[in-house]
């Protein structure tokens, strides 16, 4: 099984990557179905279905599949831009993607939020349609987006794309106990070993700098989040709080009174920022989404600041082991909210993070499988419910503790030898269970729990 860092880790906006990128991703795909086809179009349609029908307007799904049909794409999101298609579009009713010609499209009557119809393959469906002059549908596709910015069309779901292994790598783990009977047989580290299936795929030139840019995107937002204040959008009138809390910790250092626990404050701020920066609509990189964006590099922070010894040479290697344990949650379970709620998005994203800082800190590889069990373990059972479908109540505040989670599970496992009695690979099974029996209301449908007990205004 290889997932790469580059699907694990991917450059693009909030609010979410399952409601946001997925469908902006979905209308790129289509745009090139179309430019691939003979036929002569002049229109576009489109509907929303399940949590993308729900949380649509609160995860601006209307707003990206809408850009994504005028040809953004979430690697090179330009808001500016964007601002002056979407006025465009509002005023002519008409697309115009390089390649195609200009398109009939009215956002407000062409793209419905279908509530009644679920689509069978994922909660978060949607179908897009073109149109000939005369207005009939002469191409039709649906598309799954199934977490993380995955985007998978209704015939790649059918022929088990979202679990295709793709060609051979030296290191095809597929579950936590091949990781570690793998690393005991090569002497090698989980990084180690999973840089070579990244050599092996392609990276060997690429990942480098690749790598650099994933951590200059992460840090870039955490320092946008840590010097912006104001209101988030949406209507909750949630206030930013990332800003006043470390002008707060900054006065504070040196102080002699500071208490030992202030650092859970440091690790959750790093991540707040993130996250506020995500429900703004900010640039984010996925890890593994949206939702649970600030959990990682709140914790690469953390390490980089605060940890004596600390090195930035050692950021590779913190992002190809959290990228190992996200490939295997991804494979045997899931990272969406929408599948398995909000275990499966911060849950995941603290393991991922436990498992980077342990590797990083000298963990052997069976203490960093310690790590992310542990993380992952105590988030089981999480529900995705957020106030009015927007990502910031409780998402904001639930990454800074995933953050606080992941390194006291490093901590605890780095104690140990790496012997435990649950294993990961347990936990993952039962992360997939608890969400496949978990009610749709509390799996991102914001129908349940405190989307519907706590007033939205």
């Amino acid at each position: 099984m290889f997932l790469s860092v580059f699907d694990m880790f991917k450059v693009g906006i909030g609010p979410s990557s399952s409601h946001t990128m997925g469908p902006m991703v979905a209308a790129a795909r289509f745009l090139d179905m179309m430019r691939a086809s003979p036929f002569e179009f002049a229109g576009l349609k489109g509907s929303l279905h399940g949590s993308l029908a729900f949380t649509g307007v609160g995860h601006a799904t209307d707003r990206a599949t809408i850009l994504g049909l005028a040809g953004f794409v979430p690697d090179s999101y330009d808001n500016d831009k964007a601002e002056a298609a979407l006025a465009d579009i509002a005023s002519t009713h008409t697309v115009t993607p390089d390649g195609l010609p200009t398109l009939q499209f009215d956002p407000k009557t062409d793209l419905i939020f279908d509530y009644d119809n679920n689509l069978l393959g994922h909660a978060n469906g949607m179908i897009l349609m073109a149109t000939d002059a005369q207005g009939d549908v002469i191409l039709r596709q649906v598309f799954y987006s199934i977490g993380g910015g995955f985007v998978l069309t209704e015939e790649e779901l059918t022929e088990g794309k979202a679990t295709d292994e793709g060609g051979p790598v030296p290191f095809p783990f597929k579950s936590a106990v091949e990781m570690l009977e793998m690393a005991k047989t090569s002497g090698k580290s989980i990084a180690e070993m999973k840089r070579a299936n990244e050599v092996a795929r392609g990276c060997v030139d690429s990942f480098a700098k690749g790598s650099a840019r994933l951590w200059q995107v992460m840090n870039d937002c955490i320092e946008r989040g840590l010097t912006t204040d104001g209101i988030l959008p949406g209507g909750l009138k949630v206030r930013r709080r990332a800003k006043g809390i470390y002008d707060a910790l900054i006065a504070e250092r040196g102080m002699n009174l500071t208490a030992p626990h202030t650092i859970n404050d440091w690790m959750s701020v790093y991540a707040m920022a993130v996250n506020e920066e995500n429900a703004a609509g900010g640039q984010v990189v996925t890890a593994p989404t949206n939702g649970a964006a600030g959990v990682l590099p709140a914790v690469l922070r953390y390490y980089l600041d605060h940890v004596p010894g600390a090195s930035e040479s050692h950021i590779e290697d913190f992002l190809l082991t959290a990228a190992a344990i996200g490939g295997l949650v991804k494979y045997n379970a899931s990272i969406s909210g929408a599948e398995a709620g909000c275990q499966a998005e911060v849950g995941s994203a603290s393991a991922m993070a436990a498992a980077g800082l342990c590797a990083v800190m000298g963990g052997t590889p069976e203490q960093v499988e310690n790590a992310a069990e542990i993380a992952l373990e105590h988030h089981l059972g999480m529900t995705c419910d957020p106030v009015a479908g927007l990502v910031q109540v409780p998402c904001i505040e639930r990454n800074g503790l995933g953050a606080i989670k992941a390194v006291s599970a490093a901590s605890l496992a780095l104690r140990g030898d790496g012997e435990h009695f649950v294993p990961l690979d347990a936990v993952i099974e039962t992360m997939r269970q608890t969400g496949h029996d978990m009610h749709e209301r509390y799996k991102e449908t914001s129908l349940g729990g405190l989307a519907v007990n706590v007033p939205n205004c």
